[in-house]
C-alpha cells in the first residue's frame, strides 16, 4: 500500500508541476499544490499513514504553502513599468469582462489584469500596453 501511494503522490505531483511549468499557473496555486504533493510522496514512503491522514496532510501542506505565498505577494510593492514610451507589451489570452478585467499573456505568463480604461473593449488576441502590476495583477490600457 506506501509503494501505491507514494506512486499516486508521485504521478500527481508530476503532473501538477509539469502544468505550473508550461504556463497554466496563474497565481502559484498548482506550484504549491505540486510540490506539497512532492513532498508527500516523500512522507509516505518514510511513514505508514492511512488515506485519509495522507489527504489531511496533504491539504495542511496546500493550505500552509498557498496562505504563505499569497501574504509573501502582497507584501511586495507594485512593480512600476516606465511611462507609454517605453511600456511592455501583452496579448490578451481572455476577453475582458465589463468590468474591466482578464487575463494576459506577459513575459511568458498567463496575468490577471485590468483594463485602466474598462470603457474600450479589450478582446482575445488584442495587444495592450502594460502600465503597472499591483501584486499578482498587471495595471493595461488598450494599444
Amino acid at each position: 500500500m506506501l509503494v501505491t501511494s507514494s506512486l499516486i503522490w508521485l504521478l500527481l505531483a508530476s503532473s501538477l508541476l509539469v502544468l505550473a511549468i508550461i504556463g497554466l499557473d496563474s497565481d502559484g496555486l498548482l506550484l504549491v499544490t505540486g510540490v506539497s504533493a512532492l513532498m508527500l510522496t516523500l512522507v509516505t514512503g518514510l511513514l505508514p499513514l492511512p488515506m485519509v491522514g495522507q489527504v489531511l496532510i496533504f491539504a495542511l501542506m496546500v493550505g500552509a504553502g498557498y496562505g504563505t505565498l499569497r501574504r509573501w505577494s502582497a507584501s511586495r510593492e507594485a512593480r512600476a513599468i516606465p511611462p507609454a514610451a517605453r511600456a511592455e507589451i501583452a496579448e490578451v489570452i481572455l476577453d475582458f469582462d465589463a468590468e474591466g478585467r482578464g487575463r494576459v499573456r506577459w513575459q511568458g505568463q498567463s496575468w490577471a489584469a485590468l483594463n485602466l480604461q474598462p470603457e474600450s473593449t479589450l478582446p482575445a488576441g488584442s495587444q495592450v500596453s502594460v502600465m503597472g502590476r499591483d501584486g499578482t495583477e498587471l495595471r493595461v490600457l488598450p494599444r
